[in-house]
């Protein structure tokens, strides 16, 4: 069940701890700067990404839709749901080959500042891409479609994410944990 416009804007608002905005005024991208800098995130969403192919943008927009008392449908735990096409061909055919460019540059960047230069500009790129994909993701969030509210019998962040899971292992759902523990507030399922 979608929630319309009138639903979502009740709920679009709750805190972070940013001191300068409010979490409702914070777009997905500020939100995703201020929570991925916070200890253990970045380290969190790389394990979830490279081990369990989970997609970084999609953990911090189901974050920052628990923030404000929100959760993505059990449906969209499925990579083919229709919500995520978009998402994920920008994701697939844009920001991945750039992250495979610029990790392939690693080593050589090291040694040779041409090579640094031309990774730190690959880098900026990726930066952009995934700024994009977080834009079409908070643009999902404003149509209501995919999200409810959460309820009181709900699982807690972690568990709910878990299911975007193929295989479970320890330390995924370690990392899942973390991005739970890292939220401020926790929400009341936590």
């Amino acid at each position: 069940m979608s929630m319309d416009s009138t639903e979502l804007r009740q709920h679009l608002r709750g805190p972070i701890d940013d001191e300068a905005a409010p979490a409702w005024r914070l777009s997905l991208w500020d939100f995703a700067l201020t929570f991925y800098a916070r200890p253990g995130i970045e380290a969190a969403c790389l394990r979830l990404q490279d081990g369990a192919g989970l997609d970084v943008n999609a953990l911090l927009w189901a974050c920052w839709l628990d923030t404000h008392g929100l959760t993505p449908e059990a449906a969209l735990a499925d990579a083919a749901h229709p919500l995520w096409a978009e998402v994920s061909a920008w994701q697939r055919q844009i920001t991945a080959p750039l992250r495979h460019q610029r990790r392939t540059l690693k080593e050589q960047a090291l040694t040779n500042p041409a090579i640094a230069e031309l990774r730190e500009a690959i880098k900026q790129a990726e930066l952009l891409a995934e700024r994009e994909a977080l834009a079409r993701l908070e643009a999902i969030a404003a149509t209501g479609r995919g999200i409810r509210p959460l309820r009181e019998g709900d699982a807690s962040l972690a568990r709910r994410l878990g299911g975007w899971l193929s295989r479970p292992t320890f330390s995924h759902l370690r990392a899942l944990c973390i991005l739970q523990a890292r939220l401020d507030p926790p929400s009341p399922a936590d």
